[in-house]
């Protein structure tokens, strides 16, 4: 019997539970081995999955609106199995690894078979979509640089041409870049002679074999390339001279990846790879000219050294950040400093993985001896005036990390920790205000200030972000809560597309009727409370027109809500939801539920207005 025909059968039996009832359960339900039958759509997705012994002592039961939740002997998560539209009939089937959901296969046209796949927590962040509803993806909706890799290896481990072609720069995304036509042409050449070539070198090359797996990507950092850059005219982010570390049957070996373009929220090949030790030539980046001696390049120049080989090798042996003990997090962390010595062109970034890999083990994995860690190497670092800046940097990481730490502990004191994590912020951002990293120490505390109520403080943070740090990855979103603490008495701009009909929504046309915008989210209860009384006044005042700004991620639990709780208003919604949704950058939300009312000249009088404010604004504004 297929995995297909199973996961068909125990729709049915799920769908007939819900239906049913909690009470029906142990005679209609699905018993816990049923459910743990079921396999992911997609391949290579690390999920629990317990021995036959094991699945006898799981069980299975109703939790809510969960749906069926099947959990192992101890009580933790394995699988669920969920209802988001109210039809009694599973359309979400969740995969979990050591109680975190890592994966999930969705039914979003409701006809009981998955169209959409996602990655998500510690399983990684890919988003597929199967339009034909046959198993395969189609296309990929998000996609990281390592997933791409990870792809590819699989992809040439199975000689699978379809899944090397799915994150290959394709004709039409070509058109987006805005390179130049040289460019163009050259990258066109490139697109349309891969797919004809993949089958020749998955059969000839031999790094990759049949019990091949991925094991780490290899990239020092992406670089951006500026509009107006050999006649291009947009601005592109690129990786070059990419590796993918393979392992096959305890080895490990490289593949030279070569470049990889972003198209939105994906990221792309733009060739095969290749085997050779050679390794490929940047396509974006001039190449850098070898270091010379004598006349002659330097022996092994640009090929990593026996010990850096070695080092890394020892690196991806050790086991992922949710698993490690303190100990293999101490010889990650020498491990890497090692590297450094190896890689002194590139001692910054491995200082960086140091930091990133500490800070994210301290707020993920519990490794409390990090911030200890931290903080030692911000000392050490700090003692010598070349390495202000990585000091810096350390000292940021420290920061978070022990504020996250005090945060998530029992019986905190939440004014207190905040009062000090505004001057901590405050005494940061004065120390390191030349260097770009400062940037994300003053959205931080313009977010404080705000959630503190001193929102002059706010502004002020704001303000310096968007002037000093003009080309930050945070300057959109700092200029966007700038402009809206600034905006009462001015005119807001607010355009997109109404969810389910299409049709074209322009706040500005509205000038003759007040207008409330509300930023919500289906996770949000607070969102969800004010729509009642937002009803009610709707009807109240005719003079009132309401659109809800959606910041879900997730665009399929935003329709079904709708679905069962249509408030009658205009909704608009893109993906990004609020930490880098358009609707959430353009006005800097940071928190929903955020209401902002217009009067009827389309200026704002209330740029956060409460549901207990507003009748007696709009008897005020509408009088």
């Amino acid at each position: 019997m297929t995995i297909t025909l199973r996961k068909t059968q125990l729709v049915a039996s799920l769908a007939l539970s819900l239906a049913c009832g909690r009470a029906a359960l142990a005679a209609a339900g699905p018993t816990a081995i049923d459910a743990l039958s079921l396999q992911p759509m997609q391949k290579d997705v690390e999920i629990e999955r317990p021995t036959a012994e094991e699945a006898k002592k799981c069980t299975i039961k109703a939790e809510g609106k969960k749906g069926w939740v099947v959990r192992d002997a101890g009580g933790q998560i394995l699988r669920t199995f969920s209802d988001t539209n109210g039809d009694n009939i599973v359309d979400q089937w969740c995969y979990y690894k050591d109680g975190v959901e890592v994966y999930r296969d969705i039914d979003t046209n409701f006809n009981r078979k998955a169209d959409q796949c996602r990655w998500m927590n510690t399983g990684g962040s890919r988003w597929g979509v199967d339009r034909d509803e046959n198993g395969k993806i189609d296309f990929w909706k998000t996609i990281s640089p390592e997933e791409a890799t990870a792809e590819l290896v699989a992809a040439m481990r199975d000689g699978d041409r379809e899944r090397f072609e799915r994150i290959l720069l394709n004709a039409n995304e070509l058109k987006t870049l805005g390179v130049s036509p040289e460019k163009a042409d050259a990258l066109s050449k490139k697109i349309q002679m891969a797919p004809a070539s993949f089958a020749k070198l998955a059969t000839t090359q031999k790094v990759i074999g049949p019990n091949s797996k991925w094991v780490s990507f290899g990239g020092m950092q992406p670089g951006l390339v500026p509009a107006g850059t050999d006649g291009s005219t947009n601005d592109l982010t690129v990786y070059e001279n990419v590796m993918a570390m393979v392992e096959t049957d305890g080895k490990a070996a490289p593949l030279s990846v070569g470049t990889l373009v972003r198209v939105g929220d994906t990221w792309r090949l733009i060739d095969l790879p290749t085997t050779s030790e050679q390794g490929t030539e940047p396509f974006f980046f001039p190449m850098p000219k070898p270091q010379m001696q004598d006349g002659a390049p330097l022996a092994g120049n640009g090929q990593p050294s026996e010990n850096m080989q070695k080092i890394m090798e020892e690196l991806q042996k050790l086991p992922d950040l949710a698993s490690s003990t303190p100990a293999d997090h101490a010889k990650r962390v020498e491990l890497t400093k090692q590297a450094a010595v190896e890689d002194p062109e590139n001692r910054t970034q491995w200082y960086h993985q140091i930091a990133d890999t500490l800070s994210a083990a301290v707020q993920t994995g519990g490794y409390e001896e990090g911030i200890i860690k931290l903080r030692e190497l911000t000392d050490e670092l700090a003692k010598d005036p070349k390495d202000e800046e990585l000091a810096f940097y350390y000292e940021w990481r420290w920061m978070t990390a022990q504020h996250g730490s005090e945060l998530a502990k029992p019986g905190t004191d939440f004014p207190k920790i905040q009062e000090r994590w505004i001057g901590d912020l405050t005494a940061f951002v004065d120390k390191s205000k030349k260097y770009p990293l400062s940037a994300e120490a003053l959205m931080e505390l313009g977010i404080s200030h705000e959630f503190g109520g001193d929102e002059a403080k706010a502004l002020e943070a704001y303000s310096s972000l968007v002037k000093d740090f003009p080309s930050s990855p945070m300057y959109t979103k700092a200029l966007g809560a700038k402009t809206r603490l600034e905006a009462p008495g001015k005119s807001i701009g607010l355009k997109g597309k109404v969810v389910g009909s299409g049709q074209a929504f322009d706040l500005a046309s509205r000038q003759g009727k007040a207008v409330l915008i509300q930023y919500w989210a289906t996770w949000s209860d607070l969102s969800k409370a004010d729509m009642p009384l937002l009803k009610e006044l709707r009807t109240k005042y005719k003079d009132l027109e309401v659109v809800g700004v959606c910041l879900d991620n997730d665009p399929q639990a935003m329709m079904a809500y709708l679905k069962q709780n249509d408030p009658r208003w205009p909704q608009l919604f893109e993906e990004g939801g609020l930490e880098s949704s358009r609707y959430a950058v353009e006005l800097g939300i940071q928190i929903v539920p955020t209401m902002i009312l217009v009067d009827k000249q389309g200026k704002v009088v209330n740029r956060n207005i409460r549901a207990d404010e507003l009748e007696a604004e709009l008897q005020r504004i509408l009088k």
